[in-house]
């Protein structure tokens, strides 16, 4: 099993710390192209929406969001629990405490409230036809830089090599998508 990081070709220099600092970078760099923002009342009405279906705890929330947006948006817990924070100021939901957590719960004028938002999907899965490669290209991006950092860490020299190789040939291919007219 190797365990040193290459000194050059693929992931040279990077050491197995900051794997995946490198790969939350490059997911990241995908997510500033692809012009996707959510909006503040978009947490709001995320929240309303999930709390409709059943209570929840925050992980909870920012997980199902994350989940049900195919990856492509995953809320702060910076954003989510200030919005769980005024909807309970609002009183359209309760929270109680439970093995040292917070589940929240809709009152009634917040199920008013949430059905009064529904309509449009709060975590944006509709995708039209030019939309639809922006969220599966960085997730097998993301995926793809995980199974390499796997082998450069468990694979023999060869195994390394060989997937040098592969990559590099997909760098090319890529390259030759771009110089398509």
């Amino acid at each position: 099993m190797g365990s040193s990081f290459p000194t050059s070709g693929f992931a040279a220099g990077l050491n197995p710390e900051n794997i995946w600092q490198k790969m939350e970078e490059f997911r990241s760099g995908f997510e500033k192209r692809t012009g996707f923002r959510a909006g503040r009342g978009d947490v709001r009405a995320a929240v309303l929406a999930l709390l409709a279906e059943q209570p929840m705890h925050g992980y909870q929330i920012i997980r199902e969001i994350e989940e049900r947006s195919g990856g492509s948006w995953k809320p702060s817990a910076g954003s989510v629990y200030p919005t769980l924070q005024l909807l309970a100021d609002e009183a359209l939901i309760t929270s109680e405490e439970s093995n040292g957590r917070k589940t929240y719960a809709l009152t009634e004028a917040g199920r008013v409230e949430a059905e009064s938002a529904s309509g449009s999907s709060p975590w944006g899965t509709s995708e039209s036809s030019d939309d639809a490669g922006f969220s599966a290209l960085p997730k097998v991006g993301v995926k793809l830089a995980r199974v390499a950092a796997q082998v450069n860490t468990e694979g023999s020299k060869e195994q390394i090599k060989e997937a040098v190789a592969v990559l590099e040939d997909a760098r090319r291919r890529l390259h030759l998508i771009l110089a398509q007219d």
